[in-house]
């Protein structure tokens, strides 16, 4: 796996290869012995140098060289000494110029070269503790670095420890919230890209019901990015975060619900340049419709995400699996929303959590024959709408609510006493002093219904 591409980091690691460290006076102070010092300036000079040598260490597990016991042995055996070296490196040295020297050194011997980072996990010494202390690093260059290296060896870690893999999301979190830091959020939203391959890693993004506050914001960032109109590569990449937290079942499930992300993807997918981004997202849905459909079908229908998928039929694509996923969808859903009525797209909507101005919201015809619906069944979608009303903190959500319950009072006989028994009067009034004009307004409508006699 390649570490992060960032011009930053690419810009500095040039700069600092090219400097002079004094490994010798290491040395004679007693902090690194002799062949500490010959094994390092081995590899300190060029990169290419660096990776003669290293890809000479590697030579003999090549599948098209014969590999001799002796051959073999001694390969394994200078592998693990750099690994080793580098961790060694890091615990004993401080000093900003040689630990940016040294982190160059070690992306240089994992970058690309997948079978280097096993050898970490076999040192007797892991390699998170110094690199983990080095995230609170004040020096940039260290911080990030040591970011997209920790990140990319706990992708291949198979069994990574718990207080790790909080440690670094908690720390990515805060990379990709860094509005003024453009640099950081690219760089943790690539790391995220790594790191989300991992289970354990997506299951501590998301926290129990009532125990948010526990977990790395790391969703919440990643939403705030994607609000933020995203450059076409950025757009990739939260698109593929995005698509990594849907393998796992009980985020497809909370999904939409959390953070109403099918629009936000769709409106994603509708704005991209490139074509990747469509397939991440067109896997997402597929992933969303296959372990959670009960969960986020409504969303979809509500979101228009069908149409959407139907246009995508008929464009060509490069990548096959595009096609598959859009022809899944695009039956799937298609088979899902066969004969649903107006009434049933509003349930929908009142399912998704999220309301929106769709077309039922201010027809009065519909108002007309469906208010008493709402109460079928115990008052069921009625107490879901007030639900909304005294739950929601999207602005939105709850002019669009207020909204309603001013229609259902009006026509609907015992829609006043209705709305009284369920206890969402106090909030209507409540809501009248809102920030947002639009939910202060329909508040006010729906007060002054519910204050009113009841429409005949």
């Amino acid at each position: 796996m390649s570490l992060v591409a960032n011009p930053f980091l690419s810009d500095r690691s040039l700069k600092i290869r090219a400097k002079a460290i004094p490994w010798e006076g290491y040395q004679r102070a007693g902090l690194l012995g002799a062949d500490d010092v010959q094994f390092v300036q081995r590899v300190a000079g060029a990169r290419d140098k660096a990776e003669s040598i290293l890809d000479a260490v590697w030579l003999p597990f090549s599948a098209d060289v014969t590999v001799t016991a002796n051959s073999g042995w001694d390969a394994a055996q200078e592998g693990e000494t750099y690994a080793a070296l580098y961790i060694r490196l890091l615990n004993k040295l401080s000093r900003n110029d040689t630990l940016q020297f040294i982190l160059v050194l070690l992306g240089d011997f994992i970058a690309d070269r997948d079978e280097r980072i096993s050898l970490f996990f076999r040192q007797p010494d892991s390699p998170y503790p110094p690199l983990l202390k080095l995230l609170d690093s004040q020096d940039d260059f260290v911080r990030l670095k040591a970011s997209a290296i920790a990140s990319t060896i706990l992708s291949y870690d198979p069994q990574p420890a718990d207080q790790v893999v909080a440690k670094l999301l908690q720390h990515l979190s805060n990379l990709i919230r860094s509005p003024n830091e453009p640099e950081a959020q690219d760089v943790g939203t690539q790391c995220l890209e790594s790191v989300l391959r991992v289970a354990r890693a997506r299951s501590m993004c998301w926290a129990p019901e009532g125990q948010e506050a526990k977990a790395p914001k790391v969703i919440e960032g990643l939403v705030q990015l994607l609000r933020s109109d995203p450059s076409p590569q950025m757009q990739y990449q939260l698109g593929f975060c995005f698509w990594l937290l849907t393998f796992d079942q009980t985020i497809a499930e909370q999904f939409n619900s959390h953070y109403n992300l099918i629009p936000l993807l769709l409106d994603l997918s509708k704005r991209a340049i490139k074509e990747k981004v469509i397939r991440v997202v067109v896997a997402s849905f597929r992933n969303l419709v296959t372990k959670a459909p009960k969960q986020n079908l409504a969303a979809m229908l509500i979101a228009k995400v069908l149409p959407y998928v139907q246009t995508l039929q008929g464009r060509k694509f490069s990548d096959e699996e595009i096609k598959e996923d859009v022809d899944f969808l695009a039956d799937e859903l298609k088979k899902s929303f066969e004969g649903l009525t107006t009434y049933d797209e509003y349930k929908s909507e009142l399912a998704t959590g999220h309301l929106t101005w769709s077309p039922p919201h201010k027809n009065d015809d519909f108002w007309r024959d469906n208010a008493h619906k709402l109460t079928d069944k115990d008052r069921e979608q009625l107490k879901v709408l007030v639900h909304l009303l005294v739950s929601s903190t999207e602005a939105l959500t709850l002019a669009v609510a207020a909204n309603d319950i001013a229609q259902f009072v009006k026509y609907h006989d015992n829609g006043k006493k209705a709305i009284e028994d369920l206890g969402a009067k106090a909030r209507v009034m409540e809501l009248m002093a809102h920030g947002d004009p639009d939910v202060k307004y329909q508040s006010l409508v729906a007060t002054q219904r519910l204050m009113s006699h009841a429409w005949a």
